[in-house]
């Protein structure tokens, strides 16, 4: 590990303990837990709810909502992108369901929601229609971005339509379909368990949130708020891991090769 990367390390681990002290000194200054209770306090509430059986049950819950809003955004979104990036009536068509997604206030689509929906449901279909209008607009702008020389390039070479779509469509909008699907997953975590707290559904990583502030739990508020961002950025690292793994696969391939020459 080279110097500059410790040095990037050392300034977070900085960063996270001003954090921590800032957290610790409020605590001290309000001296009431019931509003800011101290990270020693959350952490021991953090400790309680992972020994209570109904803990994995919830993360399971979140986990499991959260990733089929997001294959359903992923699929839906890449669709609709792709089909209105080579047809200009297909996005004229979509232009109002757009400015309705993106201008319709959070709290209003879960509310709503939970009117026509049950509980369980309303988070999906609320970070669907949240995270939607990303995908989609990245998957199109990378339609658009093309490169048309290298499109009349397998027109001249007289390439198949799966030829085209493997070495030109493909390879030129995956970078927009990586930024899309990772702006789409971030905002997913947090319709979802928002969606959660206002619906309360039987099991959920929101709904304990919001029974623990009913009942003025603050620090297991802050618990499962702890909670709700390690899976965020659990979901952040997979999602990296899963981007890098074909480079890892190549890189070992190509060592492997230069071991047999070499042997």
């Amino acid at each position: 590990m080279n110097r500059s990367t410790w040095i990037t390390k050392l300034i977070t681990a900085l960063s996270v303990i001003i954090l921590l002290g800032i957290w610790q000194g409020g605590a001290i200054w309000l001296d009431a837990a019931v509003i800011l209770p101290s990270p020693t306090t959350t952490l021991g509430a953090l400790a309680t709810l992972v020994r209570h059986k109904p803990f994995s049950l919830n993360i399971i819950t979140t986990v499991g909502r959260a990733l089929q809003s997001f294959l359903l955004i992923f699929m839906v979104g890449s669709f609709f992108g792709i089909l209105a990036g080579y047809s200009k009536k297909v996005h004229a068509f979509l232009v109002p369901v757009l400015v309705i997604c993106k201008a319709t206030p959070v709290m209003s689509v879960i509310l709503l929601a939970f009117i026509w929906f049950s509980s369980g449901t309303v988070p999906l279909f609320s970070a669907f229609l949240m995270g939607f209008p990303v995908m989609f607009v990245q998957v199109e702008q990378g339609v658009q971005l093309i490169s048309p020389r290298l499109r009349e390039m397998t027109e001249v070479y007289g390439f198949s339509p799966v030829r085209r779509l493997v070495h030109l469509v493909i390879p030129s909008m995956l970078p927009s379909f990586i930024t899309g699907a990772k702006a789409s997953l971030s905002m997913v975590w947090k319709v979802v368990i928002a969606a959660e707290v206002l619906t309360v559904p039987r099991y959920g990583v929101g709904s304990r949130m919001q029974l623990a502030q009913v009942h003025l739990e603050t620090a297991e508020v802050l618990a499962w708020t702890l909670i709700a961002i390690a899976l965020t950025a659990l979901g952040d690292l997979l999602f990296q891991a899963m981007l890098s793994l074909p480079k890892y696969i190549l890189t070992l391939r190509n060592r492997n090769r230069k071991v047999e020459l070499c042997n």
